[in-house]
């Protein structure tokens, strides 16, 4: 039978009370892992030209390489959600930054099954990343500030996503070779991947043993999951809104800037990285706005107004109507509320199953990513007929977006309120 979704069940350990330093010290790591996966994330969007070249492949399939990034990164999701439920967060989240570091060595040898090979081990790895941040999150903080570590933590990984677009185009156009971008960066995490094993605390879950005696049981914590409605309206809503940016500006931003608006290379990748920007302070600034007036859906709400209004200026005006970065800093900053939904999913399912909550949300969010990735490439490929693609082009296929954003305002009155003043 689905769960009461009217009131979240009640929790099967005592919450967190007070600040636990060492789970902060690892959420912080873990930040910086999430840094650099959302890093390795964006980057090929300043390198599109190079990677045809070296992979000779046309701009239809590097989009469909690219895309197998969402494939393991959503699959993955479910399981690093349960691991770190089942086997606590030292060796599922190390192991995460382990595989990531592998996977973005290898996209920079060259050849383009390594490349297909490393991009699918970038997305199995990188999710670990976001949910073991916020399980470590939700161990380290009192429940009161939830939200804001949640916007915070999505802050960390919306900087790597503006440095892997702003500093690596002027990395590796006068500084180092796109190739040794990947490998140093893989290099990188690998060392991150020492200290979050090193610094993370060990966790004594046997009393998860009453769950299940099967090999599968780690899995068991999804029955409660995803038995229960609302954990799939968090899933649509998060996931509808997340596609503007994974989808829309970081993987076609700077080809619709140069293409739509004739806006210069690298006035395009500046402007592009001002959406990940605007991230970084629309994420915590919604998250504590919700903790501080106790709840979620005004805020929520009132977010994807503003992003479906952005969007549309975006895409029906001229490119000259505001001044430069206004819309890209606006639609990052109102696109924060995106990941209000997983503080809501986390507050409608058991306080043990936090883990496997948000691998079910990332798991939703990033599925839809990679099935529209490749379609919407197809596309923009069939309605430009084989010429470069002009303005007209980019506003008919970016209208299924705006469309997608204001069916998430739909979506939004369906959600039960779980803010303390509810």
């Amino acid at each position: 039978m689905p769960a009461n979704i009217n009131t979240p069940p009640p929790p099967t350990h005592k919450p967190t009370t007070s600040i636990q330093t060492p789970y902060i010290i690892a959420w912080f790591l873990c930040l910086v892992f999430y840094l650099l996966q959302y890093s390795t994330r964006s980057a090929p969007s300043v390198m599109v030209s190079e990677l045809v070249s070296a992979f000779g492949l046309t701009t239809v399939g590097l989009g469909s390489l690219l895309g197998l990034y969402y494939y393991t990164y959503s699959f993955c999701s479910i399981i690093s959600g349960a691991a770190v439920d089942r086997w606590g967060a030292k060796y599922t989240i190390s192991f995460g930054a382990l595989v990531l570091a592998i996977g973005t060595c290898l996209f920079g040898w060259g050849e383009e099954w390594m490349a297909s090979l490393g991009r699918l081990m970038q997305g199995a790895g990188s999710a670990f990343a976001f949910v073991g941040a916020v399980y470590l999150a939700a161990r380290g903080f009192p429940k009161k500030y939830l939200a804001t570590a949640v916007g915070a933590t999505q802050c960390a990984g919306m900087l790597g996503g503006a440095m892997g677009q702003s500093t690596v185009a002027w990395l590796i156009h006068g500084v180092i070779n796109w190739h040794f971008y990947w490998i140093d960066t893989g290099l990188l995490i690998a060392l991150i991947a020492v200290f979050l094993f090193v610094m993370t605390p060990q966790e004594k879950k046997a009393d998860t043993a009453h769950v299940a005696p099967a090999s599968g049981s780690m899995f068991a914590p999804y029955k409660s999951v995803l038995t229960n409605p609302q954990s799939y309206l968090c899933g649509l809503c998060a996931g509808l809104l997340f596609l503007p940016t994974t989808v829309g500006s970081m993987t076609w931003g700077i080809t619709f800037l140069t293409q739509s608006w004739h806006v210069g290379y690298h006035e395009a990748v500046m402007r592009a990285a001002m959406v990940p920007v605007g991230w970084m302070f629309g994420c915590p600034a919604l998250g504590y706005l919700t903790d501080k007036i106790g709840r979620r859906k005004p805020v929520l709400l009132g977010g994807i107004i503003v992003m479906a209004l952005t969007v549309a200026a975006i895409i029906y005006l001229p490119g000259n109507t505001f001044p430069p970065y206004v819309l890209a800093l606006l639609l990052g900053f109102s696109s924060g509320a995106a990941m209000i939904p997983y503080t809501i999913i986390k507050e409608v399912n058991a306080d043990d199953v936090k883990g496997s909550a948000t691998g079910a949300i990332n798991f939703l969010v990033f599925v839809m990513s990679a099935i529209v990735s490749p379609l919407f490439a197809a596309f923009l490929q069939h309605l430009g007929h084989g010429r470069p693609l002009n303005g007209a082009d980019f506003t008919e296929g970016f209208s299924f977006g705006l469309a997608g954003i204001v069916l998430a305002g739909v979506l939004t009155f369906l959600l039960h309120e779980t803010g303390q003043k509810r």
